[in-house]
């Protein structure tokens, strides 16, 4: 009688070993997404007809976004305009960008994200006319960024991050602005592992 307390005593123990370290696995599981979450990819990106890489189904900069979200297992936020930009005329999209940079427009979004739930944040653009499209600074100006990490990040086709750091710098008061990546458009739709080699290596330099 003994013995059989005893063994149902030890099946008892050992059943709820089990269910403690299932719990313990959940809990560590549900903490690793949590700390996913903290870093999230913001991009804007167009397809259609670019520049120097004709008539593309995935646009350059969303390549990019991609890989870093890829690397670092951030979120991944895509800013699209309620009035869609042409994308069968690149000379024609060239103008309407010159335009609102002239006028310093400010396009309506779709839709927004909640940034509070995220400590480091990348911001992706393509560079129009040496500078950020100006949907991109409209999601700037919406949100409060102090004490954000802001990692920013291009496509060109020559002019680099064009000064968009400090201009970012400028637009989010109160944000660290970490040194941003420029990947030249074509090799991100050309030579795909250049690219992605490109980011590891700048996440590594980071340090992320």
């Amino acid at each position: 009688m003994n013995l059989k307390k005893t063994l149902i005593g030890l099946v008892a123990a050992t059943c709820l070993a089990a269910s403690l370290s299932a719990q313990n696995k959940t809990s560590k599981s549900q903490e690793t997404k949590m700390e996913a979450k903290q870093s999230l990819v913001v991009y804007f990106s167009l397809a259609g007809d670019q520049y120097n890489v004709g008539i593309i189904k995935e646009g350059n900069t969303s390549i990019i976004a991609k890989f870093i979200a890829e690397e670092t297992g951030s979120e991944l936020f895509e800013l699209e305009t309620q009035k869609p930009y042409p994308t069968d005329s690149y000379s024609r999209l060239t103008q309407i960008a010159k335009d609102e940079q002239n006028k310093k427009a400010r396009p309506a979004l779709k839709t927004d994200i909640d940034i509070n739930a995220y400590n480091t944040i990348y911001i992706g653009y393509p560079n129009w006319w040496g500078d950020m499209p100006m949907p991109v600074y409209t999601f700037l100006e919406a949100h409060d960024w102090k004490g954000k990490t802001i990692i920013p990040f291009c496509t060109h086709e020559g002019s680099g991050l064009a000064g968009t750091e400090s201009r970012i710098r400028s637009t989010c008061k109160g944000a660290t602005v970490e040194k941003g990546l420029a990947v030249q458009g074509k090799v991100a739709q050309t030579n795909r592992s250049a690219a992605k080699k490109a980011v590891q290596n700048w996440l590594s330099k980071l340090g992320k």
